[in-house]
């Protein structure tokens, strides 16, 4: 069992997942680490104890009930039970109706919502008895417009965010704080400067300034909650 407390960041990349889950083990929480890509895991793993923390990675599928009932059994034993749940995962599929497949529209919706269900029943029973939890869910502006051929996107960032509020207002009031957050904007990845090359730098979201977001969600006062936060660059329309 763990010394520290146990945040868990599903859907670990080498943006924004990976500076959450580096804010929260700088902040002496024991990090576990979930997403498909075993490989990305470890290298991120390995930046984390270079820094002095503590990450173990457990290789799960956010659309398969069994794998991450699985992951978060062998966290708990690994670890402890979770303190805070990040859900970062996310599938991005543009394309029409017309042109979007069946099978590539369910699979978006699993891995924008279905998956974020799947974590929350694993982390929720121990949060319920301990009385303290915090759920945090990465929305994006596909959660509150669906734009076209974004709807593969938008169907399940809106049902993440009805989520979001009906599982505040279940376990809000036994102690468990949700958020969720609308990331509106391009985040500043490898990925996107590779895809945006054009853009300049404070025109995309910094991963670090984000997790920091997310750690003072995690630290308000039960008396002060927030349910939505909304994040973007200053000189981002909306």
């Amino acid at each position: 069992m763990s010394r520290f407390k146990v945040a868990v960041v599903v859907g670990v990349g080498p943006g924004l997942g990976s500076a959450i889950a580096h804010k929260f083990a700088s902040e002496n929480f024991a990090v576990g680490l979930i997403a498909r890509n075993a490989d990305q895991l470890s290298q991120i793993q390995s930046e984390i104890q270079a820094s002095g923390g503590t990450a173990l990675i457990f290789p799960a599928d956010v659309t398969d009930a069994a794998s991450i009932k699985d992951a978060f059994a062998q966290v708990k034993s690994q670890l402890d039970a979770p303190e805070v749940l990040v859900y970062n995962a996310g599938a991005f599929q543009m394309a029409g109706i017309l042109e979007l497949t069946p099978e590539q529209f369910e699979n978006s919706w699993k891995v924008n919502c279905f998956g974020a269900f799947l974590a929350a029943q694993q982390v929720l029973p121990a949060m319920v008895e301990q009385g303290r939890g915090t759920i945090l869910l990465t929305g994006a502006t596909a959660a509150l417009k669906g734009s076209a051929k974004f709807s593969a996107l938008a169907v399940g960032k809106f049902g993440l965010r009805a989520l979001a509020q009906s599982l505040a207002r279940e376990f809000g009031p036994q102690g468990i704080h949700v958020a969720h957050i609308v990331i509106d904007g391009m985040i500043n990845t490898e990925r996107v400067r590779g895809m945006a090359s054009e853009r300049e730098e404070h025109t995309l979201l910094s991963p670090l300034a984000i997790a920091q977001n997310y750690w003072q969600l995690y630290n308000q006062d039960a008396t002060a909650w927030t349910l939505e936060l909304d994040l973007r660059p200053a000189v981002e329309k909306f």
